[in-house]
């Protein structure tokens, strides 16, 4: 285990994976980790759907990238995909979402997926999540049922790629005290 922000400086979106397969036991961890993730009122809205057939993964795959626009052809490099697919929530997070007016879901995949890619970077691989495919042929090919979203993929494997220093924006540019 290392520091959390050493960890967050690691984590990164990785497109370039090599040929080892992803061990069973760092797999199991990660989905530990997942299982572990914070949701509104507990709802845990979250079902995943570990690909790693390779046929299937490639189909997967191809759900996810564009001819035309020239864009996501790398999915078919990583050794497993997690498919995550919005449930139903709780009784209580409902409630709660409709008087307030939000999808507490949406915050709750994106705590899940937040979860899955540090555990990644902490087994010492690599990740990315991704959010252009196609919902309607990964639901047919995975017998997921017409009422459940599809919200997105995480590609899972070793990554080939060098560790990219991060641009971000200056702290004061995105934190602010008790105003706006």
């Amino acid at each position: 285990m290392q520091s959390f922000l050493e960890l967050a400086e690691k984590r990164q979106s990785d497109r370039l994976y090599d040929e080892r397969p992803v061990e069973k036991e760092k797999l199991e961890r990660i989905l530990e980790a997942a299982r572990l993730s914070p949701s509104a009122c507990n709802g845990q809205p979250w079902k995943i759907i570990v690909v790693d057939d390779p046929e299937l993964k490639n189909q997967i795959a191809d759900a996810t990238s564009s001819k035309a626009l020239g864009f996501n052809h790398f999915t078919k490099q990583a050794p497993i995909h997690l498919v995550i697919v919005e449930e139903s929530t709780n009784f209580s997070s409902k409630i709660g979402g409709l008087i307030k007016g939000k999808h507490y879901p949406d915050t709750d995949l994106g705590i899940l997926a937040s979860h899955i890619t540090l555990a990644a970077t902490d087994e010492g691989l690599g990740s990315c999540v991704v959010g252009w495919l196609n919902e309607k042929k990964i639901r047919k090919l995975l017998k997921i049922p017409a009422s459940r979203r599809v919200a997105l993929l995480i590609l899972l494997g070793y990554t080939s790629s060098s560790h990219r220093d991060k641009v971000r924006k200056p702290i004061t540019d995105v934190v602010s005290y008790n105003v706006y």
